[in-house]
């Protein structure tokens, strides 16, 4: 990690950054700590100046760029943009390397499966093992009287469940990976439909009876649909790469005191 005293002089190929440049850049880097905060807003401010600096050596004028909210960069930054532009080129994303991502990453391009879910929530705090003992018995039992009658779930529900779900039965509706804790989910999704877990479902709210409804299968969107997302992002993904490294030629070569850059990962401008 990037280490600098606030008592130190901070000193880029003969350009001072005083205490005071530094303490108000900090502002704009949250830190744990002071001190990694104070040792980032100096990284920064270092590499800036070296960028500008490169820029007046190369004689690069300031373009017009806007942020992400499309205002204007100041001078600076747009002579930072400028100079990048310029100076580091990369590769485009072409459909054999999108292609590749694409099947390595297919997951990323899923939507998930799909289950509906209908609960019915004998509750109680896990930590008072009396009442959630009750509770699982609750459970079983209500389990027990939905094997001889299925179709009794419903007005169970509305009348035994703690969860505003009850309302509609114990209807959940369509249920997706991360929608609920995961005790409830491991049963759920090894439901098959319209199946009654025969066993309570024990989870931090209390004791749960789950029936399984419909599943939908999840659906992979088409390359063709994803090949623009998947270019922008290697594409993004290789620019920050080689401005990275760019960033490290200008660093090798400086004359930097006052602050240790060596070894540091993650050398982009702010």
């Amino acid at each position: 990690m990037t280490q600098l005293s606030e008592a130190a002089t901070l000193i880029v190929n003969g350009t001072e950054i005083t205490a005071e440049v530094i303490a108000a850049e900090a502002q704009n880097h949250p830190a744990d700590n002071p001190e990694m905060a104070w040792s980032e807003a100096a990284r920064a401010l270092a590499i800036k100046t070296l960028l500008l600096a490169e820029a007046d050596r190369l004689g690069v004028e300031p373009g017009k760029y806007t942020d992400s909210k499309n205002r204007p960069l100041v001078e600076d930054d747009a002579r930072i943009e400028a100079l990048l532009e310029q100076e580091v080129s990369i590769p485009r994303a072409d459909e054999v390397t999108c292609q590749r991502y694409y099947d390595q990453h297919i997951e990323q391009f899923s939507s998930p499966d799909l289950v509906e879910a209908s609960h019915i929530l004998f509750a109680a705090p896990k930590d008072d093992e009396p009442r959630y003992d009750n509770a699982v018995a609750d459970a079983a039992q209500a389990i027990s009287e939905l094997q001889e009658h299925s179709d009794r779930f419903a007005a169970l529900a509305e009348a035994l469940s703690a969860c505003p779900s009850a309302k509609q039965g114990g209807n959940l509706g369509q249920i997706g990976p991360g929608q609920t804790v995961s005790e409830f989910e491991t049963y759920l999704f090894n439901l098959d439909a319209d199946q009654l877990c025969p066993v309570p479902v024990k989870t931090p709210y209390g004791a749960h009876v789950i029936k399984a409804g419909r599943k939908i299968s999840g659906e992979t969107m088409p390359f063709e649909a994803v090949k623009p997302r998947i270019a922008d992002y290697l594409e993004e993904a290789s620019w920050r790469r080689g401005v990275a490294q760019y960033i490290k030629i200008l660093v090798g070569r400086a004359d930097i005191s006052g602050l240790d850059m060596a070894g540091s990962d993650g050398l982009l401008v702010q």
